[in-house]
């Protein structure tokens, strides 16, 4: 019952805030002492029970007139925070688990695996849960326009049932309560099951710098940025998919009943076909396995919305952007410890940045998620779109058609143009070991004939 204004500004306040906490908890991180859980754990353990808190605050309804507005912009950017302090150091565990390529990115297609099983799991506790609580449509008047839309939804507040939005709200938090355990087995299971390994990431030679000379020398490197900027667009392109895909089946498509099951199957043929992109970068190699899996999903993209409304057609094009989105989940993470390796050998008197560089994908993974709720946000309201509204005027459809197909697409070609300038090819990841390799022998040898010399001195 927030005024949709509010709820824009709580969400563009949590990303601002964003913008500091995460470049800032990267950098604490950073410079945590080493204890014997590790520098990154004990971050994921003590942020864990406050992060569930602040989420299951988050759909908690408060008693009181005023202040609700408050009470959201504050608890989001709590668990914002919170979130940060668990995702940064949970994603630059890869580099902390081993030094070799091979492994790390095994490591990263198994994270992503599961990342994605976990987003299938929590839509379907949150989908299941608070969807049995029965929502009728309501049927908007043809007369009803876009300058009137507000005058409709204060009807349609007025006449809301009160029971059944009590049972939304308590449906709400049972989601909540039970994706807040989630959240704690899960973090349990990785403090348990992962040891850091110090030596996996670091030479023996370790200068250390303040948060902005670090801050500089990060955004300072090229391939870094020019990564980045790839991530940015094609994450953009399949945000914006992923957050539309309900309204344009429910409306533009008009199968209503159906679209958990096509949402399932694109999560679903995701999950199956990591494996298959990770096989596939092995042989082939980064870069290309980008093309290939950024570009497959356009034709789809582009069938969806010129052929007339069918639902196998849909569920094809479903398994189609699973397959792409499997791609978009696994290989932008997947090339970020060859950035990181790359930086170092480039700065071999300036280590444990690790952070920093995860700190800032974290961020723009959130980033691109606020831009793309904000785009759809703003383009259907101005398009006429009827909250709950049975069907919508032609406009809304026509926006949706955008959202899904057009604008994606062209989103996912500028991301393809930006990574074809990052650098680091397969020759360039085999120079960067060897030399890494031939760093950490002679940092070795080097710390082994200090040793010596001082026995001899005793």
């Amino acid at each position: 019952q927030l005024d949709p204004f509010y709820a824009s500004i709580i969400l563009f306040v949590g990303r601002a805030w964003d913008a500091i906490t995460d470049p800032m908890v990267g950098f604490f991180i950073s410079k945590t002492s080493w204890t014997r859980f590790g520098r990154l754990v004990p971050w994921i353990i003590f942020s864990t029970p406050f992060a569930v808190i602040s989420y299951f605050l988050i759909w908690f309804v408060p008693d009181i007139s005023r202040g609700q507005v408050m009470w959201y912009l504050v608890f989001y950017c709590i668990f914002q925070t919170l979130v940060t302090c668990f995702h940064v150091p949970y994603s630059a565990l890869t580099m902390f688990i081993s030094r070799e390529q091979s492994e790390r990115d095994s490591a990263t297609a198994y994270r992503m695996t599961v990342e994605v099983l976990g987003t299938v799991l929590g839509t379907a506790i949150q989908g299941q849960i608070v969807g049995k609580v029965v929502t009728p449509c309501i049927e908007t008047p043809l007369f009803i326009g876009k300058t009137n839309s507000s005058v409709a939804m204060e009807e349609l507040n007025m006449t809301h049932d009160t029971g059944s939005l009590t049972d939304t709200r308590n449906a709400y938090m049972i989601a909540a309560g039970v994706i807040g355990g989630l959240y704690i087995l899960c973090a349990v299971i990785l403090s348990v099951g992962v040891r850091e390994k110090r030596e996996s990431s670091e030479l023996q030679s370790d200068e250390p710098v303040s948060f902005f000379q670090g801050l500089k020398l990060v955004m300072n490197h090229g391939a870094y940025i020019k990564l980045i900027a790839g991530f940015l667009f094609t994450s953009l392109a399949f945000m914006l998919l992923e957050g539309n895909f309900a309204l344009f089946c429910t409306y533009t498509l008009g199968f209503r009943n159906e679209f958990q099951n096509i949402l399932l199957a694109i999560m679903l043929s995701a999950t199956l076909t990591i494996p298959l992109w990770q096989w596939f970068l092995t042989r082939f190699g980064k870069k290309t396995a980008v093309y290939v899996g950024m570009s497959s999903a356009i034709p789809f993209l582009i069938m969806v919305v010129v052929l007339d409304s069918n639902l196998i057609v849909t569920y094809i094009v479903a398994v189609a952007a699973g397959i792409s989105v499997a791609a978009a989940f696994l290989l932008p993470w997947s090339m970020l410890p060859d950035v990181v390796d790359d930086f170092k050998l480039q700065h071999p008197n300036s280590q444990g940045h690790e952070a920093i560089f995860f700190s800032f994908y974290v961020f723009f993974t959130k980033f691109t998620s606020g831009v793309s709720l904000g785009i759809s946000t703003l383009s259907l309201d101005f398009a006429g779109y009827q909250t709950r509204g049975c069907s919508q005027p032609s406009e809304v459809n026509f926006t949706l058609k955008m959202l899904v197909s057009a604008v994606p697409v062209g989103l996912i070609l500028l991301g393809l143009l930006l990574f074809k300038l990052y650098p680091i090819n397969e020759e360039k990841r085999s120079k960067n070991k060897k030399a890494l390799q031939d760093l950490r022998e002679e940092s070795n040898s080097s710390s082994e004939s200090d040793n010596t010399e001082l026995a001899s001195i005793v």
